[in-house]
């Protein structure tokens, strides 16, 4: 009896002990808690802790990026100890992630937690729950929360939505380039984003948010935006399939011109009216091409998708299809023959990237 009280009285003091006072077995040591299977609960937990409670997401809301569960922390039931957690996501029944043995972080009574790169698909429903771990033994889990994933950043078919305020892109990036919370800032004239569309996209948009992006940046012949048939990341200017939207920089005779060119896979150049513009560094200005068979636009605003027109030209396209096959895409555009200087208009901060055939989706402001 003795033997058994002082087995009882350290488990407690170590929060786990579910096998004190149902077995006379030699007490194991705090890391190894309760084996699995052996003494454990009809939920299968093996550590005397509290269950956590979901706080968002729930209710089966859109999540918003990035995606991040809170729970309410669990507490050892006779002595408070630092819990880990373990976080888990499900479709149905299958589990689609599973964090693994996290620490628990968050201020006051919660936990958070953001599961970063995985296989949640974006725009889908799914449920998540939570428990707490000490060492091997695992608490309770807590009921299901349901959940559609954040819309988020995807590249799927002829579409690609890419917020750039998330600290990642499903583009690859080129050159000098830093995340900040403001969106993706191509740094240099050699930096760029390349997104190769799995699908040819051959009437759509391709449209962004584009911060610091001006006259007073170096540069010529300078692009903010551009499209080419690959696989080649080569010379944008004479490709079958070019499509380049331009902003002229201050080593231009006339800085802050407004202009595009199309080949549509003909081998005639089209061009979009010149037209010189102010641009001011500290605002947000809205790009815009859109193209179909037979005709192009090149849409530019101040401030936001509905802001003032500072430029707005549709010029016909021939009757040749734009089909590159594979379809690459670009934020900057990769050096051609005339160098650097005719490359990406440096110091852009880009964000809210739509590529695709349907109207332009929301994004957060």
């Amino acid at each position: 009896m003795h033997r058994k009280v002082l087995l009882c009285s350290a488990a407690g003091l170590l929060a786990l002990a579910l096998a004190c006072g149902k077995s006379s077995q030699a007490p194991t040591s705090p890391s190894g808690a309760t084996q699995p299977g052996v003494d454990a609960n009809a939920d299968g937990s093996t550590l005397k802790a509290t269950q956590p409670s979901i706080v968002s997401p729930s209710g089966g809301a859109q999540a918003t990026d990035p995606l991040t569960f809170v729970a309410t922390k669990s507490a050892g039931k006779f002595k408070d100890v630092g819990l880990s957690y373990e976080f888990q996501v499900r479709s149905g029944t299958t589990v689609v992630y599973d964090s693994g043995t996290v620490g628990g972080v968050g201020a006051g009574n919660n936990v958070s937690f953001s599961p970063g790169a995985s296989n949640i698909l974006p725009d889908t429903d799914y449920t998540w729950r939570a428990r707490a771990v000490f060492g091997s033994a695992v608490g309770p889990w807590s009921s299901d929360g349901s959940f559609k994933s954040p819309v988020g950043a995807f590249m799927r078919g002829n579409e690609a939505r890419d917020p750039l305020t998330i600290g990642r892109t499903v583009g690859e990036i080129r050159g000098p380039a830093q995340f900040t919370a403001n969106g993706l800032k191509l740094i240099a004239h050699e930096s760029h984003v390349l997104y190769r569309l799995p699908q040819t996209l051959e009437a759509g948009q391709f449209s962004m948010m584009i911060l610091g992006a001006d006259e007073g940046s170096e540069g010529d012949k300078s692009k903010v935006f551009a499209m080419q048939e690959g696989p080649d990341e080569s010379d944008v200017t004479t490709d079958d399939y070019r499509m380049t939207a331009e902003l002229r920089g201050a080593n231009y005779p006339a800085p802050g011109s407004i202009t595009c060119r199309i080949i549509a896979g003909d081998a005639e150049s089209r061009d979009c009216p010149r037209v010189q513009r102010s641009f001011d560094s500290t605002r947000w200005y809205f790009w815009s091409f859109s193209w179909q068979t037979g005709s192009a636009r090149l849409l530019v605003r101040a401030d936001s998708e509905t802001g003032p027109v500072l430029y707005d030209a549709t010029i016909g396209t021939g009757a040749h299809p734009y089909r590159p096959t594979p379809h690459f895409l670009y934020l900057g555009v990769p050096a051609g023959r005339a160098g650097l200087i005719d490359a990406t208009l440096p110091g852009g901060t880009y964000k809210n990237v739509y590529i695709g055939p349907n109207a332009r989706p929301a994004f957060p402001q």
